[in-house]
């Protein structure tokens, strides 16, 4: 069979996992968000941190909520790092330094999972379990959160309330991220990935050297790290060593796990508005954006050209063989258009049009499928930009879902789409100006552009990859992709929920003969095109330079 086939052949039986998970989870998780009853559990997490779940809140109200429970986050932390080096199970590491530990704090606050550090060679068990693990799953459960309380906005009207940030927080990381992560995990040891808490083993001579191996907690923090689109690997590999991914079976699964909720959501998103068409919508957008990116990577990388590329059957450098060209081009699709930023292979050396097409995938604001709650509320945003072209062509006052698409919303919708090409764009014009960061690149020319251009579309659109050529672990690269990263998850989510709260204030708009049907394929057709328009005119100049230069040249 040849290696296509199998590829084929993994997309196909992927496909037909996510669509059995796909009803169950997605109304479950809506039974979630919408229940008024309350757990033993979270009613003891809620009078611990002193919540009502069942006060609602305005949007202002919610937003602090968040942002003051990510500060606090941020902040626990950096100190745990700090303190690493005096804390029981650290392994004999030492304490982080200041600038990486901010950099990791706000990494893994953020749902990025940036690692600018060597996993096994720095974080003690306390720190990788009791810090990195605990934000992988509050993290996540922060962006589902607020993507519900942006359904909320559509479903809700003639009053302001989205819900309850506290209620939403718990029920998110209770009911739903802790349950699938446990059976995620079991799975993953059963495929021969490592749970436990062993010190550092020697376990031969290497290159005339002693190599020495960790354990760890990896399969639990494995099946969150996909689960929860976070990415951050227990080991410098990420998801290439075979302590984390060890089989091609173990491969398909965690790329499963990647996908499963923000497929669901979609379902989520419809049962919850009242019209499962319109999630039908949403999702047949994301699919068609996935599948097309999977397509062209998989036929780019496997494009023989030269003796070496015949030999090897296709781009092999940088790939396990376990998982070949398939798995890993499915894998880097999969993690480059959502959140998560966990690799088995390495990204930098890919082919050139390769690599430009991971970057690409960050740069649409990974919405298809996005992250965790953020790829849903990304989508939700350029649906009513679409809207809006729409209404434009028509000389119609656009609507969504029985809401007026108004001048307030429009702003709000199109501060969001620009903050995070303001980010990746300005650091690294001043990154490539200035002489020091350019001193990290490994590479000169149009690939070592493509290093730094990767690394802050990564951080401001938290996924957490990176192409590895790139030596960021400096003061400038821990502090200006730390900044980065902070900025491009919670500004977005002001304006988020900002247009939430204004959408729930307003009364339904009667549908009409002139309403634009946005559950229908052709809406979904002109969503698809007002995404990849967007991010052409928006990030083309700075791929030209890139990606597309390497690959015209190779």
């Amino acid at each position: 069979m040849s290696s296509p086939i199998a590829g084929v052949l993994q997309l196909i039986a992927l496909i037909a996992a996510l669509a059995l998970a796909y009803r169950p989870l997605g109304d479950y998780m809506a039974k979630v968000y919408s229940s008024e009853k309350n757990y033993a559990p979270e009613k003891w997490i809620y009078k611990v941190i002193g919540a009502n779940p069942a006060a609602e809140m305005r949007w202002p109200a919610y937003l602090r909520g968040v942002l003051a429970f990510s500060a606090v986050s941020v902040l626990f932390l950096y100190l745990l790092q700090r303190v690493q080096g005096s804390l029981p199970g650290s392994l004999g590491f030492s304490s982080i330094d200041p600038d990486q530990a901010f950099n990791t704090a706000a990494s893994f606050v953020a749902n990025t999972n940036w690692q600018s550090y060597y996993g096994e060679q720095a974080m003690g068990h306390v720190v990788q379990t009791g810090g990195l693990a605990v934000q992988n799953f509050l993290s996540a459960a922060v962006g589902m959160a607020v993507a519900v309380a942006l359904v909320r906005g559509f479903a809700r009207s003639r009053t302001g309330e989205l819900g309850n940030f506290w209620a939403d927080l718990v029920r998110g990381t209770v009911r739903i991220l802790i349950p699938i992560s446990v059976i995620g995990a079991i799975v993953l040891v059963a495929c021969g990935a490592i749970q436990n808490f062993s010190g550092i083993h020697q376990v031969g001579q290497f290159m005339g050297g002693t190599q020495e191996w960790n354990g760890g907690a990896v399969a639990s923090q494995e099946a969150i790290k996909e689960l929860g689109t976070n990415g951050g690997g227990y080991f410098n590999a990420n998801s290439a060593h075979p302590f984390e991914n060890p089989n091609p079976l173990s491969n398909l699964f965690e790329i499963f796990l990647i996908l499963l909720i923000p497929f669901a959501l979609t379902r989520t998103f419809g049962r919850m508005v009242g019209s499962l068409k319109q999630g039908y919508a949403i999702l047949g957008a994301m699919a068609v954006i996935w599948i097309g990116f999977t397509a062209l990577m998989m036929w780019t990388e496997f494009a023989h050209r030269g003796p070496a590329f015949e030999i090897a059957g296709g781009a092999m450098e940088g790939k396990e063989t376990r998982f070949g060209i398939a798995g890993s081009s499915i894998f880097a699709v999969a993690t480059t258009l959502t959140s998560t930023g966990a690799v088995n292979s390495f990204h930098s050396s890919y082919t050139g049009f390769g690599g430009g097409i991971t970057m690409l995938g960050m740069q649409l604001g990974e919405i298809a499928p996005g992250g965790v709650g953020s790829g849903l509320y990304g989508m939700l945003i350029m649906a009513i930009i679409a809207v809006f072209i729409a209404g434009l062509m028509v000389g119609r006052t656009p609507e969504y879902l029985g809401k007026k698409i108004g001048t307030r919303q429009i702003k709000f919708a199109a501060c969001y789409i620009l903050i995070t090409p303001a980010l990746v764009l300005g650091f690294t014009a001043v990154a490539m100006a200035l002489p020091t960061p350019g001193n990290s690149m490994t590479n000169t020319g149009a690939h070592g552009f493509s290093e730094i251009l990767y690394a802050y579309t990564s951080g401001a659109n938290n996924n957490g990859s990176a192409f590895a050529g790139l030596n960021a672990d400096t003061q400038w690269f821990n502090t200006t992709i730390g900044i980065a990263m902070l900025l491009g998850r919670f500004l977005p989510i002001v304006f988020v929920l900002a247009l939430a709260g204004s959408l729930a204030e307003q009364k339904p708009v009667p549908e009409t003969a002139g309403t634009l049907r946005t559950d229908k394929p052709l809406y979904a057709g002109l969503l698809v095109g007002t995404i990849l328009i967007i991010t052409g005119l928006t990030y083309f100049p700075a791929l030209a330079l890139g990606p597309l230069a390497e690959g015209l040249a190779s």
